[in-house]
């Protein structure tokens, strides 16, 4: 079985004594990809070491919404200067949080979100979107930006926003979550959305699938995420997870 983990975070420091180790491991089982996103701007050169290091490894730059107080004009030109990097195949993780008070104003979020697409847009590169509690206003900014490649990660909306997206040409990232037997929308998510808009994740060291929740995540234990959305669909695990290989690939622009 063929792994694209195609959301991770492996500079976080829950990594930081064993990490060449847990990567070696991955890769031997099967992990032919991994795309290791940033968040915020001290991030951003971790995430792109960890990419030239590691073959692998692939890197997505960007400002997470909680980090909204990092992005500066200056960040922004460092930014477009390193999407360029052949390494780098996408922008993220952006997007909207409005669940943290302590997070910067709404009005902000929107505004380095939009500068981001604008970035990605230069760069001819997919985004990856963090939303947490909302929804409504990402979709309506997704419409107005229609010329470029979405993936809703660790999708938590309903499956009217899920179909709704998918009539938009949107990606849904499904990871750990799909594992949880209190899980509420997502099996109807899965079950409802073709199995061509989806892409797996682990979103690690978080949100870690059964039989290991409450451990550190890692990209091995995606097989077992796929192993739940072909039950939820009712097919083969192999052919299930051969397509949700095809389509990473497909969304990235990669050919192996």
């Amino acid at each position: 079985m063929k792994i694209f983990d195609t959301h991770a975070h492996y500079d976080d420091e829950a990594y930081e004594e064993d990490r060449p180790v847990v990567l070696s491991e991955i890769h031997r089982q099967g992990v032919t990809h991994v795309l290791n996103c940033a968040s915020s701007w001290a991030s951003v050169e971790r995430t792109l070491h960890l990419a030239q290091e590691y073959p692998f490894v692939y890197a997505a730059l960007g400002i997470h919404p909680s980090d909204g107080r990092d992005y500066t004009d200056e960040v922004e030109q460092r930014l477009r200067e390193l999407l360029r990097h052949d390494r780098v195949v996408a922008v993220g993780e952006i997007g909207l949080d409005y669940y943290w008070e302590d997070n910067p104003s709404r009005e902000w979020q929107k505004e380095i979100l939009v500068r981001q697409f604008e970035l990605a847009r230069e760069a001819a590169k997919p985004v990856i979107l963090h939303v947490r509690d909302a929804y409504g206003d990402i979709m309506d900014l997704l419409e107005q930006h229609r010329d470029l490649k979405f993936v809703l990660h660790s999708f938590s909306g309903s499956p009217e926003i899920a179909e709704l997206a998918v009539r938009q040409g949107i990606f849904l990232g499904i990871g750990g979550v799909a594992t949880f037997k209190n899980a509420k929308k997502l099996p109807e998510v899965i079950r409802e959305t073709p199995l061509e808009y989806l892409l797996t994740e682990t979103d690690a060291p978080y949100l870690t699938p059964v039989p290991y929740r409450g451990k550190r995540n890692r990209s091995d234990y995606i097989p077992y995420v796929i192993e739940a959305i072909a039950a939820i669909k009712g097919l083969a695990v192999d052919e299930t997870a051969r397509i949700l290989h095809d389509n990473a690939l497909r969304f990235f622009g990669m050919t192996t």
